[in-house]
């Protein structure tokens, strides 16, 4: 664990659908990494059954005995009863503190009497809202992507006095947009209740380009996530200093989420100005970081 108790890391949940030997291998290995904070569940679509909430639970207590703090995620969008049973049985679990994706959650988790973290998909954009969903029992809240410096400074200051924590994506695809439409099953001309589990087939979803060439979006079943990465871990004193208590890293493949979360753990850590090393990713991805300078999300500023 890292030394500095005021700055921690944390990684979201995988956001994409991996075989239950690809997630535990995975969780093995971050469970040797100095992450503070790790987050468990299924978060785009109740069709991916590669894991049960037994598997989760098992994970989450072997990550414990590690030393990290586990959170259990819930699902972005419900669309169905079974997906709302599967949601009360997250929330009915005593072990584990919930993040809260969806209005319906969070509604439930109140009811238990029970704190929450509210997702980056709850729409949090100013200090009444932050206050009220306080009030239901938000103790941390995970930024929207599009919230820049500016932005947050206000509601920074009001977070700290409600007692809430604030955690800002430093590293990552950003999660865009959610929708009933799964595009993945689309994308290969099958209905969505047919869809024969093709997002298996993408370790990261399925990268959409411009008639230009750019690179736009990754398409992830019903999520639209940006297809650049999100690289804020040179600025992590910045957002430090911005009052930022949790650096969260959303997995994007094992091994390069493994490798962002030791480089930003190394860089906080270090005495003699580190920065990131990019050689490591092997030009597989390109990078961005214009919503937290107050720019368009796609920029980037070195």
């Amino acid at each position: 664990m890292l030394q500095n108790n005021s700055l921690q890391i944390s990684v979201a949940s995988v956001p994409y659908f991996w075989s239950k030997e690809s997630y535990l291998s995975f969780y093995q290995a971050l469970a040797e990494t100095e992450t503070d904070i790790v987050y468990l569940g299924e978060t785009v679509c109740s069709k991916r059954r590669s894991m049960r909430l037994q598997d989760w639970l098992e994970i989450a207590d072997f990550l414990t005995q590690k030393g990290k703090q586990v959170v259990l995620s819930t699902m972005t969008l419900i669309e169905a009863e079974s997906e709302l049973g599967g949601l009360k049985k997250i929330v009915n679990q005593q072990d584990y503190l919930v993040e809260a994706n969806d209005i319906s959650a969070i509604q439930l988790v109140k009811s238990q009497g029970h704190s929450f973290v509210a997702g980056s998909a709850i729409n949090i954009y100013n200090n009444k809202s932050l206050t009220l969903f306080n009030q239901s029992g938000m103790s941390r809240w995970s930024v929207p992507v599009e919230l820049g410096r500016k932005d947050l400074e206000p509601m920074i200051e009001k977070a700290k006095t409600l007692g809430v924590q604030v955690e800002y994506q430093v590293f990552g695809r950003m999660p865009l947009a959610y929708s009933a439409r799964c595009f993945t099953a689309r994308h290969h001309q099958l209905p969505k209740d047919h869809c024969q589990l093709k997002c298996l087939d993408y370790e990261q979803g399925i990268p959409v380009w411009t008639q230009e060439g750019d690179s736009f979006a990754q398409i992830n079943g019903i999520q639209t996530q940006s297809a650049k990465v999100n690289n804020l871990l040179n600025y992590w004193q910045q957002l430090q200093n911005a009052g930022i208590n949790i650096l969260r890293i959303m997995p994007l493949s094992a091994v390069d989420t493994i490798e962002a979360v030791n480089q930003l753990s190394a860089l906080i850590k270090s005495k003699d100005g580190a920065l990131f090393d990019e050689s490591k990713f092997k030009s597989r991805y390109q990078f961005c970081n214009g919503y937290w300078l107050q720019m368009e999300g796609m920029r980037l500023v070195s």
